[in-house]
């Protein structure tokens, strides 16, 4: 790979992986359509490094209060400030991580396909769709998570394995679908990314110790900043625009985007 395939990979990686969009379905997408050779593990380690640093730096004063009151609630065996919302961002993860550690091989080696992201991306694009209308018309939305939210959103998340159900467009779906504002579908959603997207880059991880795979150090440089950089000024832009436009035009980006590729 060279400097230009790296740059528009790392930026669609950093692009994608909070919009309701799916990074990796277009990061399958994008080599197969346009014959690049695969980015490898490394490349998929690095981008993902990237996106993690930069959500963890947007939402930092927040975590280190979730973490304070994470274990001050261990200690005192009682819930403390934020330790709630700490809490279920733990237990959310542990669908996803469960199913991925099952289904791993499988989801690698046979829903990698053009036809799985496209069917994917159109079917849970109209639910995403169909939850921004729903939650419209609520004539009041909570601010706060209930342990069954938790619930219901961490098992949705593990939908998002499939490449192009997007993980942060099926968490967003739920969260609206139950009753949550959009302020606080967001925030939720963005906090469960960070120990998925721990998790995945160990994985992906060990998965190149155990091949013994090499890369240009450089390059690998070059994706991580470009991703980083891109990732937190998508946050930055996506939780502005949410006071004053719908999620619609995602919605309308990926049935078109779905539409194509059942056509190509």
């Amino acid at each position: 790979m060279d400097f230009y395939q790296i740059i528009i990979l790392a930026l669609i990686q950093g692009i994608s992986e909070f919009l309701p969009i799916s990074s990796s379905a277009h990061l399958i997408l994008v080599p197969k359509l346009t014959d690049w050779p695969d980015q490898g593990l490394a490349f998929d380690v690095v981008v993902h490094m990237g996106t993690l640093l930069a959500v963890v730096y947007y939402y930092r004063h927040i975590i280190s209060q979730l973490l304070g009151d994470f274990y001050l609630s261990i200690v005192q065996r009682e819930a403390v400030g934020e330790s709630k919302l700490a809490w279920g961002v733990l237990l959310g993860t542990i669908p996803v991580g469960i199913f991925g550690l099952l289904f791993k091989d499988f989801i690698n080696s046979d829903l990698r396909s053009i036809e799985v992201v496209a069917y994917a991306t159109l079917v849970f694009g109209a639910l995403l769709g169909i939850a921004i209308l729903i939650n419209a018309q609520r004539n009041s939305v909570r601010e706060f998570l209930t342990w069954t939210d938790v619930i219901v959103i961490g098992v949705m998340q593990a939908l998002a394995l499939v490449p192009g159900v997007s993980r942060s467009g099926i968490t967003i779906t739920a969260g609206l679908l139950i009753g949550l504002s959009r302020k606080a579908t967001i925030q939720f959603a963005f906090l469960l990314s960070i120990p998925v997207i721990t998790l995945s880059a160990l994985l992906i991880s060990i998965d190149i110790y155990q091949q013994h795979q090499t890369a240009d150090l450089i390059l690998l440089a070059l994706g991580f900043v470009v991703s980083a950089v891109s990732a937190y000024l998508t946050i930055v832009f996506f939780i502005r625009i949410l006071d004053t436009m719908s999620m619609m035009p995602f919605v309308i980006y990926r049935l078109l985007l779905g539409l194509l590729l059942l056509l190509l």
